[in-house]
């Protein structure tokens, strides 16, 4: 895996390399919406209300196959963000079929980057 982060690397799963400094790539979710703040917004909310949802799927999971596909769904939503983290966490789960450990480091990844996404928010002009 070539950008695993370093809270995967409990896991295995990286080379030590990776390191974040902000939940969110403000300069990944800017270059995929062209500068557009009214779309940034947009996909910054949807992405809160997913990840609780898909969070949610993931612990009540009943097969490896339910925890896959709620892990591969966050970890595409958070991609579309800049969210690596997070990302890289989700795959950790969708690969490993959700091991306890890494279901509560997402969980948490989730929690500070919804909070980070939340300032965000309230500092982007209401039209």
């Amino acid at each position: 895996m070539a950008n695993v982060s370093a809270a995967a690397h409990s896991f295995g799963e990286t080379d030590g390399d990776t390191v974040y400094h902000r939940p969110v790539d403000l300069v990944h979710l800017a270059r995929h919406t062209l500068g557009n703040r009214d779309l940034e917004r947009e996909i910054l909310q949807i992405f809160v209300r997913q990840s609780a949802l898909y969070m949610d799927r993931l612990r009540g999971a009943k097969t490896g196959t339910e925890r896959q596909m709620a892990a591969h769904t966050i970890k595409g939503s958070a991609r579309g963000i800049g969210a690596w983290e997070v990302a890289d966490l989700a795959e950790v789960i969708e690969s490993r079929n959700g091991a306890r450990e890494a279901i509560k480091a997402l969980a948490a990844s989730i929690e500070k980057t919804n909070r980070f996404i939340s300032g965000l928010l309230s500092d982007y002009p209401e039209d």
